[in-house]
């Protein structure tokens, strides 16, 4: 683990990728008297390798001209992972042309700087893409406090934190996987920590009654998600994230609630949700029942694709089901 404190005040980390060793002190002696911690890496595996023992990284300067893994598709990795992909990355290259600047744009880079870079220009940049990595950490801590929040209906309703952790991965990695902006990706995963947070409201009781609820009992239940959206709604992303919540239980031919919406009139993120869940749910241990194994869960989602579920985004999930499970976020 990277120690980038200095005197109790957060110190910059900056990492300088070119594999042009003159390249690299140039930009490393500008970096480190401006007062930066500056790491190096050579090529694009290296920085990879870095990246993984690494997770104080605050901006990465990257080359696009180098042999094996040039800038480009490292910049594609390092954005497709979970946990370097808020990294801001400032492609550096030699080329000019509009061409190179979109490719540099699709890789996921924040920002571009034409080489020979002028010193005051480099500086402003990492300076700005310093700031951006600072507000993206302060979201972290916010995403730290709707855990602990959500976490109390997850003790209440007999589930783990585990649920909660998986829920924020599974959402964001099929809305990811659908295409959705990086920032809808983002609601979504908020949507999926947030789910159940109208539930806070319920009694323990009902929500722990272990035969069947009477009708008025159900009632109470269905009404988390009003009161889940009321809860998320003053918060900064409330209104979006509030939508997903509301719609987490509605169905895609229209039998669901609160509001009994169907197919593409509920909210993507929400039809997102309540994949993830479903699938979560089947495959947990709960007080009345034990596990399904992902077979029979994966076959419920096929039976009921199309009545229950958006059929396109059940078919997204399952066949990169795989994949998500692997992710090291889902198996913590």
């Amino acid at each position: 683990m990277l120690e980038n404190e200095h005197n109790g005040n957060k110190v910059t980390t900056v990492l300088v990728v070119d594999d042009n060793a003159l390249n690299r002190e140039l930009a490393m002696d500008l970096l480190m008297d401006a007062g930066y911690l500056v790491l190096q890496a050579e090529g694009g595996e290296a920085t990879l390798t870095l990246l993984e023992n690494n997770h104080g990284i605050d901006v990465i300067l990257l080359d696009v001209m180098m042999p094996g893994l040039n800038g480009y598709e490292t910049c594609r990795r390092i954005k497709e992972h979970h946990l370097w992909r808020l990294v801001p990355v400032v492609m550096l290259t030699a080329l000019s042309d509009v061409d190179s600047r979109v490719a540099a744009l699709d890789a996921g880079a924040d920002d571009f700087l034409s080489k020979p870079f002028n010193e005051e220009e480099l500086l402003a940049r990492v300076k700005t893409s310093a700031r951006v990595k600072e507000l993206h950490d302060q979201l972290e801590d916010t995403e730290s406090i709707l855990f602990a929040l959500a976490n109390v209906v997850e003790v209440k309703d007999e589930y783990t934190d585990n649920h909660l952790k998986r829920m924020a991965h599974f959402s964001e990695r099929l809305a990811h996987l659908a295409d959705l902006t990086p920032t809808d990706q983002r609601y979504v995963r908020f949507g999926g920590i947030l789910h159940d947070i109208g539930k806070v409201g319920i009694s323990d009781m009902i929500l722990r009654k272990p035969g069947k609820l009477t009708l008025q009992e159900y009632e109470i239940i269905k009404a988390h998600t009003v009161l889940g959206e009321q809860i998320v709604q003053p918060m900064r992303f409330g209104t979006q994230v509030g939508p997903i919540v509301r719609g987490h239980h509605e169905r895609w031919d229209g039998l669901g609630y609160p509001d009994g919406l169907s197919g593409e009139k509920i909210p993507v993120g929400a039809r997102i949700v309540t994949i993830c869940d479903t699938f979560d749910a089947m495959t947990s241990d709960r007080p009345y029942r034990k596990a399904l194994s992902a077979e029979m869960a994966i076959e419920e989602l096929r039976k009921h694709a199309g009545t229950q579920f958006d059929p396109s985004l059940v078919e997204i999930f399952l066949q990169h089901l795989d994949e998500i499970y692997q992710s090291d976020e889902a198996s913590g």
